[in-house]
């Protein structure tokens, strides 16, 4: 059976829209709100944050352990200090840095590991371009505002 890698395009696109955007980022467009206390650099370390527990879940997938899911929305409320202390440029390298790995890892894996993964219902897991593209069209909206 043919194994749908359709994520890794997508991946590949969203990933280089996200570095584009970051490349073009002042220190003032990092700190532009987003509400609800967010800003464009939480945003990007939020990504970058779920981008490597998206790395850290398909290594241990290939190690043959079934990780357990999390729940977003207590982590991102938990992690927002955190992001909100982090150093704007720094959450801009880290963005960039986590959507290259993790989309790597994602692009290698075996066709075997990428049918347990979808089974499992974690194609999220592969498909690092939704979670990007939301975030993506929700800061350069807040840009042109």
């Amino acid at each position: 059976m043919s194994v749908d890698r359709s994520f890794v395009g997508g991946n590949s696109r969203q990933r280089e829209r996200l570095k584009v955007l970051v490349s073009r980022l002042s220190d003032a467009d990092l700190r532009r709100p987003l509400g609800e206390g967010w800003t464009v650099s939480t945003a990007l370390a939020h990504m970058a944050f779920w981008d490597r527990r998206a790395l850290g879940m398909l290594e241990r997938w290939e190690h043959g352990e079934a990780p357990s899911p999390a729940d977003p929305v207590g982590l991102n409320a938990a992690l927002l200090p955190e992001w909100l202390a982090l150093p704007p440029l720094e959450a801009a390298r880290l963005v960039v840095e986590a959507a290259e790995v993790v989309d790597r890892k994602a692009a290698a894996l075996s066709a075997d590991l990428i049918e347990k993964i979808v089974a499992a219902g974690e194609l999220w897991r592969l498909a690092r371009a939704l979670h990007r593209c939301e975030h993506l069209d929700q800061i350069e909206r807040a840009l042109v505002a």
